[in-house]
């Protein structure tokens, strides 16, 4: 099911998108500015200034010229642009955390309802008995009808309960089509005898999370991320080239052709133009120690996070253990004696539904802690990306 939601998950889908337009524009980070080219004439006159000796009527102009960029500012600029293709990788990992948890969610949810609504079908087969029995026994004077009744009006609401399992059933394997990308009404088999086991981590510390956790790893890259733009900010105070050639053809065939090129570089250790590059360097130095400390600061409280859980969900197991082996055992032999006392006439139908609720109502009890469980269970695999 997990495989199933990591190949076709649409939200999944766009990062691969994503990913390759990012690959695509490094393809083309090292590539020059289209060159420039012109014509015209060059040093003529204006009309109508009197006799104009051959010599100064001007020349007409060809023109091209390359702006040139420093190669370090493109290996720079490379390597800034491979850290956004990283940056969509690791958001599609943690997505793929977030999609998995709630699947796990809702799958847990569904072995919940599988036992509720075994719990509300053997309860409302009891009540069903214990309404015929009543029902023998009122024209005997052996009960009254009020019992009758009530018996029969508990059986209606065990059919209530199981209408609204089985209606939440329905709901949760539809939202778990939908993180699959199937149709909403396709049928799927639920494991019911998959066991849900809670193991802490042992070497659960911040450096198990730093590599472990996506979204860890994602605030790291983006650290790495604003070191290669640093770098690239760097590279400004590198000048950039520029060659220019010219061809002359003078208008008098008595002139020679004539040409000029041109090799020039920009200045930008010049005061007026690196304070830009010098204030950004400076602001991004800043930006990246303070997600350093975000850093710190997330791995310390995920970190007591996951200890303060794994403190809760062992306390948990304990109560569901007190359920299992105590609780529910008690409560279904008091029910059991409670029938058998009816049964022998030693007692009244009363005594069988009150016990009958009892355990019902434990059940219950026993099944939302289960749940809540599970969840939890759930929410700590997620917290430290298990």
């Amino acid at each position: 099911m997990l495989a199933e939601i990591n190949a076709n998950n649409p939200s999944l889908k766009s990062y691969s998108s994503r990913i390759q337009s990012k690959d695509s524009k490094v393809e083309g980070a090292g590539s020059w500015m289209a060159p420039m080219v012109g014509a015209g004439t060059f040093m003529s006159p204006y009309p109508a200034q009197g006799m104009i000796a051959d010599g100064d009527r001007g020349a007409f102009m060809i023109s091209a010229e390359q702006d040139i960029p420093n190669p370090a500012k493109v290996r720079a600029k490379k390597e800034y642009l491979k850290t956004q293709s990283q940056t969509y990788e690791l958001g599609r990992a943690e997505r793929f955390n977030q999609l998995r948890a709630a699947a796990k969610y809702l799958y847990f949810g569904l072995l919940v309802a599988q036992k509720r609504i075994v719990f509300q079908k053997e309860n409302q087969q009891i009540m069903h008995t214990m309404k015929k029995l009543a029902e023998i026994r009122y024209p005997f004077n052996q009960g009254g009808l009020n019992q009758v009744f009530k018996a029969e009006g508990r059986a209606y609401e065990s059919e209530n309960m199981i209408l609204m399992t089985e209606a939440d059933i329905r709901s949760k394997k539809i939202a778990l089509n939908a993180l699959m990308n199937r149709a909403a009404t396709a049928e799927f088999e639920i494991e019911t005898e998959y066991k849900v086991k809670f193991s802490p981590k042992a070497d659960l510390d911040t450096a198990y999370l730093a590599g472990a956790r996506s979204d860890i790893l994602h605030m790291e890259h983006d650290i790495h991320a604003m070191e290669r733009n640093i770098d690239l900010m760097r590279q400004e105070s590198k000048p950039d080239f520029k060659i220019r050639f010219d061809h002359m053809s003078n208008y008098s065939a008595m002139m020679p052709r004539q040409f000029t090129v041109m090799g020039m570089l920009s200045i930008p250790i010049a005061p007026w133009s690196s304070k830009m590059y010098k204030s950004e360097i400076k602001s991004m130095n800043f930006e990246k120690e303070a997600m350093r400390q975000e850093k710190a600061a997330m791995l310390t409280e995920v970190l007591g996070m996951s200890k303060s859980m794994e403190n809760d969900l062992l306390n948990m197991q304990e109560q569901l253990t007190n359920y299992e082996t105590k609780i529910l055992p008690s409560l279904e032999k008091y029910l059991k004696v409670s029938m058998l006392s009816y049964q022998e006439n030693k007692t009244d139908l009363n005594t069988v539904i009150d016990g009958w609720e009892s355990i019902n109502m434990s059940q219950m009890n026993y099944l939302d802690q289960l749940q809540k469980y599970y969840q939890m269970i759930v929410e700590y695999e997620k917290t430290i990306e298990r």
